[in-house]
Order: C-alpha cells, then structure tokens, then sequence
C-alpha cells in the first residue's frame, strides 16, 4: 500500500488502522478518528464493516470494540446517525448514547449529530460521500455530519452551523472544520441532472462543477462545502481539506464507486473528552 498525504496521519494500532486529522489533533479537548478497511481480527464479509446494514451483527459489533480500543473511544459513549441523505441535524445528550449501536434507532433520517456534552462520542458513516467535522475552539461543543451529493447541495454544512449556533452559541470564526476524505473531483463523475443542482447552489461553481463530453461532469465536493462553509462565516484558514480520493486509496478505503457497490463503510467518530 503507497499512502500519502500532507493532512492526515494514518496510525496502526493492535492491528487496527484509522486516519486522523493533524489540524484536529491539535485541539486538546477533543479526540476524533475515522476508520479504514484494515483491520486484525474483524470476522465481517468486508473487513472493518461498521454498518449493521450490511453484514452480521455481532460480527460488526465486534468491530466498533476493536475500533474503539485502537482509537480511545470509550465503546459504551456512541451515538450514531441514521443517514438517508438529507440534512436533518441531531443535539444529541447522554440520554442518546448508544442509539444506533446497541440500542434501536430511534429517528429515521439523521445525517448530522451535533454535541456539547463531554464524553458523548458521534458516529457518522461513509464509503465515498463527505464526511464534515465541526469543532467550536469557543463554546467547545462539536459535530458531525454526512455530505453525499443531496445533502451537499442541501447545504448540510449550513444547517450543522446553524444547528451549533441556535443551541450551544457557537460563533462560526469559532469553528475548525476539516472536510472529507471522499470521493475526489478526479473520480467524480455526474451526468447533467445533478450537476445543475451544483449550479443553482449560487456559489463559484466554476471552481467545482467541470463539464465535459457526453453531457458528464466532474464535482469537487470537498470544494464546494469549503465554499458553503465559508458563506457561514468559517475562516477560510480554519478549514482543512483531505487531499485522499476513496476510490484511488481503495486499497485502505472503502469506495462504493471502486467496489461497484460490494463494499463494508467506514465511520468518523469525534468526542469532546471526558471531564476530568
């Protein structure tokens, strides 16, 4: 495996690997990491699976402890979201804690998870769509949330902003954000229906819609929730941009798109830490 990248370190630890920010990882009251595909000991069809969806689940309960261990999060804290593309956003308390795990879900179309309570770890998943980390350097409250191209062009950014804004007092200039790793504009195919959702977005869509021939275009959608980011009032200097494609690290990524659709999906967890 050839693995490189200026933002994220890639650590191994008993036989789990998972990608971290280095921006993140400066903030000291926080502890964020998002899975891989590698992993020792994991007894799922597609190796460190971490949807129930798919495959057995005790076999992918399993997997969260292996992960949780690898990554210091504490297995019992999760809360998941139940994504369906949409851009409802989730506060979420102690009294949360495990749905979506190890108790039923309760909501069904949560594509963000918002927090500001200490020791409450959120759960998103991915295998290709953007994931969104939201941090508030002021208020110390956090979120999470899913992009893939409906909530992206939903402004899913937006509302986690307004959400952390409405609930916690979050001032945007607060925030610290990284974005992805996804499915890059090198990879990203659309056809001409989805590409004029890009448009109608009203921002500078010439630095993230890319016609070409057939009527096909190629999106950056890391590029375009920077933008929307920005329209919020994030710094620009504040937000971190993967520069990982799934599809051409499928080797330590699942990607839908490299896969054709027989794939395990990766997770984001991100906690404020527990008060000590």
């Amino acid at each position: 495996m050839n693995f490189h990248s200026d933002v994220f370190t890639l650590n191994t630890v008993d036989g789990v690997s998972f990608l971290t920010y280095d921006s993140l990882s400066k903030i000291p009251f926080i502890r964020h990491a998002f899975s891989t595909k590698l992993g020792e000991g994991t007894h799922t069809k597609h190796p460190m699976d971490m949807s129930f969806d798919h495959d057995d689940r005790d076999a992918v309960t399993e997997n969260y402890q292996l992960f949780c261990r690898a990554a210091g999060f504490d297995y019992s804290s999760l809360v998941a979201s139940s994504q369906d593309h949409h851009t409802f956003v989730r506060v979420c308390t102690s009294a949360e804690k495990g749905i979506g795990i190890y108790r039923e879900k309760d909501i069904q179309s949560v594509d963000g998870l918002v927090t500001i309570e200490p020791g409450l770890t959120l759960c998103t998943y991915y295998a290709d769509c953007t994931p969104l980390f939201f941090v508030d350097t002021g208020t110390h409250a956090i979120g999470l949330a899913h992009g893939g191209w409906r909530g992206t062009v939903g402004k899913i950014a937006e509302k986690v902003v307004e959400t952390m804004k409405e609930s916690f007092g979050t001032d945007p200039a607060d925030l610290v954000c990284a974005i992805g790793p996804n499915i890059r504009v090198c990879c990203y195919e659309v056809d001409e229906p989805c590409a004029k959702e890009f448009y109608a977005l009203g921002l500078d869509s010439e630095k993230f819609v890319f016609p070409k021939d057939g009527g096909k275009y190629m999106v950056d959608m890391l590029e375009c929730n920077r933008q929307i980011l920005v329209s919020c009032g994030v710094k620009p200097e504040n937000i971190t941009v993967s520069d990982v494609c799934t599809q051409h690290n499928s080797d330590l990524l699942w990607s839908h798109r490299a896969t054709k659709g027989d794939r395990g999906t990766m997770c984001a967890m991100l906690r404020i830490n527990p008060d000590k």
